[in-house]
């Protein structure tokens, strides 16, 4: 007590005090926890610095370990399925590759804030990762050259300094079954070293005839921290599928059973394996310095073939044309980055530096089949095989080498304002040789490409954000075309309240991608490429993610988007100014509820969830010929908590089995039909 009045008298000699940034999140402090929350509150921004939701000026959704457990998404289409903003499943049973678009564009791939690239066909598998992270709209100024739509980066499960485990069992529709692995501990009495291994075994079907849908996933990793500033980690995995690449297709005059198959069941194969191994090492110097690089080596073997209908409107008769077609591909490349983050305060301005280089190679090299196959009888189907002496038309052989420098600038006055400012250069150079129909050519190109960008941050209150933006985006360039360029202003808030774990986010923008190399009718009626080409989307955005008790949950977003060709034309010179994308619905809408019912004497908890998915009409094509119908599927879970180790879950999408055409051309594609799966989970 008589120590007191001295330490007062120290307290009030002390002119400036110490204050602590509000713009970085310290990677060495406790960060979110996705694997038992369904709301974050960081976001990676693509591997690079981990920074507060609130305080990123930009639209971003996170999908947690914890989301995509309790919805039990296998696909990464399934995993976006309710975040606003993205439409999935537009090309139906076509299973080749993840498809989905953001805000009506193309949207590119990241694992770890490294671009997937030449790896970004396959399949992810969702299993792998921590979570999903989407940043909305154009942005190459950290992440490179990059499609208009956005940016999707796969977080990688890594080691923890814990003992832990999980394993479950699942069957469903489609003679579905599959065996998850995910465990690890800490190697030495010292907890400066420890490992993981995550695995997935599948035997499925899919839903139309002949079809399979087989995996094999595993992935060991280390991590070495022997201090607290220091941290390297090394992943290995490797992932095998063997599945087939989709249906065929359904003709155009009627509504078939998804069950039905007019392909060829010996020419319908698409085999997957990839092998990649990650490092990731950080180390923190001290006085507001941190190093943080990533290095990523990865081989691709991808290989389909497949029968598809070609269908037109007003065929007559039930015998229809059918076409093969098929890609034998690989692919091997080297990725990697390395970043500086310095953070200072000049007394009430915070600054937050970040610098890197980045480089990428990789090769790839294709082969590609396409000929006439027999035709089909609908109504007595025979299947006679596949082509005997495919003809070959394409071989292509591929380099792809980047080179990047960035800079990212935060200055934060007063704990009020933020502002942001980046700069990035890529330098690009891409050769080729291919062979197509005889004719072979050898090109080569370079490309120095620029991107900024620019927003302001207004922290009206610690929970309450608001910010304008301007961000550009490059989009990957191909040889002797110009690349499209993208640009995008937004306007948005954000709220996450103290009282709860939630935040709420809402944009309003405009995005615009340029240089579109179309086909123009000349004065003497030939038609040559320029690059005159625009496409706009304005729309809003609107996300709930919210624990509102122990007992409710809801994850809700609605998207409004209204797209427009500004400058465009058909493949034959035909305008199509003024007309909508294609597979760009005017509304998005969705929302998922859980709600936990308490244990009670010998009764476990028992939870339950609900959600629907409301998507808008939308046109078939470029040239609005055709249209969707507007659609609202609903999917339900329900587990129970057997122990306090021991879960059971029941999970079924598209509950009423509602079935509507996704794609449209030489023949229909629907969505995904109900799916029923039973899981059991055990922990420890």
């Amino acid at each position: 007590m008589s120590a007191l009045p001295a330490l007062a008298q120290e307290a009030e000699e002390v002119e400036e005090p110490f204050r602590l940034s509000p713009i970085i999140v310290n990677t060495g402090g406790q960060g979110d926890d996705d694997a038992n929350s369904v709301v974050a509150q960081e976001l990676w921004v693509g591997g690079k610095v981990a920074t507060s939701i609130l305080d990123t000026p930009a639209s971003v959704s996170v999908i947690t370990e914890k989301e995509i457990e309790e919805r039990n998404a296998e696909t990464t289409e399934e995993v976006l399925q309710y975040t606003p903003g993205v439409l999935t499943d537009y090309y139906g049973t076509d299973d080749r590759n993840d498809y989905f678009l953001i805000r009506g564009f193309q949207a590119t791939t990241y694992r770890d804030g490294l671009t997937l690239g030449s790896m970004r066909g396959v399949r992810e598998e969702p299993f792998a990762y921590e979570r999903v992270e989407v940043l909305r709209g154009a942005n190459s100024t950290l992440f490179g050259v990059a499609d208009p739509g956005g940016s999707v980066n796969f977080v990688t499960k890594t080691p923890r300094f814990e003992r832990f485990g999980e394993a479950s069992l699942a069957y469903g529709s489609f003679n579905h079954k599959e065996a998850t692995l995910d465990f690890g501990d800490v190697l030495d009495e010292e907890e400066t070293l420890a490992w993981r291994f995550t695995g997935k075994l599948q035997d499925s079907d899919l839903e139309y005839d002949t079809s399979r849908d087989n995996e094999i996933f595993a992935m060991g990793g280390l991590t070495w921290e022997p201090n607290d500033t220091t941290s390297f980690s090394l992943v290995y995995d490797y992932l095998n599928r063997d599945g087939t690449p989709n249906s065929g297709g359904y003709p155009l005059d009627r509504e078939y059973d998804r069950s039905d198959f007019f392909g060829e069941p010996d020419f319908n194969y698409h085999d997957v394996q990839r092998h990649t191994v990650t490092a990731l090492a950080s180390h923190n110097f001290g006085g507001g310095l941190t190093l943080q690089s990533n290095l990523r080596y990865s081989t691709l073997e991808d290989d389909f073939g497949y029968v598809y209908l070609y269908d037109y409107a007003g065929r007559t008769g039930d015998t229809l044309d059918r076409y093969y077609f098929g890609t034998d591909s690989s692919a091997e490349e080297v990725i990697g980055n390395v970043l500086l983050q310095y953070d200072t305060s000049f007394g009430d301005i915070d600054s937050s530096t970040v610098g890197g280089f980045e480089y990428r190679f990789a090769t790839t090299s294709a082969s590609s089949i396409y000929g006439a196959a027999s035709p089909i009888d609908l109504s007595d189907p025979v299947y006679t095989g596949g082509p005997s002496d495919p003809f070959v038309y394409q071989t292509e052989d591929s380099d792809y080498q980047t080179a990047s420098a960035f800079v990212q600038q935060n200055f934060s006055f007063y704990d009020r304002f933020i502002a942001t400012v980046g700069l990035r250069q890529d330098w690009l150079d891409l050769s080729s040789d291919t062979t197509s129909y005889g004719v072979r050519t050898d090109e080569s190109d370079s490309f120095s490409e620029t991107s900024i960008r620019a927003a302001l941050t207004w922290k009206i209150t610690p929970e309450i954000s608001t910010y304008v933006s301007y961000v550009e985006s490059v989009a990957p360039p191909q040889i002797g075309v110009e690349p499209e360029r993208g640009n995008q202003y937004e306007l948005g808030v954000k709220y996450a309240p103290s009282a709860i774990n939630a935040i709420f986010s809402a944009s309003i923008y405009d995005l615009t991608k340029k240089d579109v190399t179309i086909a123009m009718v000349q004065d003497d009626g030939t038609i040559e490429r320029e690059t005159v080409g625009e496409s706009r989307v304005r729309g809003i955005d609107l996300e709930a993610k919210a624990e509102l008790t122990d007992r409710w949950s809801v994850i809700g977003g609605y998207s409004y988007m209204d797209s427009e060709v500004v400058e465009g034309t058909l493949r034959d010179g035909s305008s199509i100014k003024g007309n909508d994308f294609a597979s760009t619905p005017e509304h998005i809408a969705s929302a998922w509820v859980t709600y936990t019912l308490p244990g009670q004497g010998e009764r476990n908890d028992l939870t339950f969830g609900l959600g629907a998915r409301y998507v808008g009409s939308y046109y078939f094509d470029a040239a609005n010929t055709s249209k969707s119908k507007s659609a609202t599927l609903f999917d339900a879970a329900i587990s129970y908590n057997v122990t306090d180790t021991v879960q059971l879950a029941l999970n079924v999408s598209n509950i009423f089995d509602e079935q509507h055409v996704v794609g449209s051309g030489t023949a229909n594609y629907y969505n995904p039909g109900r799916q029923i799966a039973l899981t059991l989970r055990k922990a420890w």
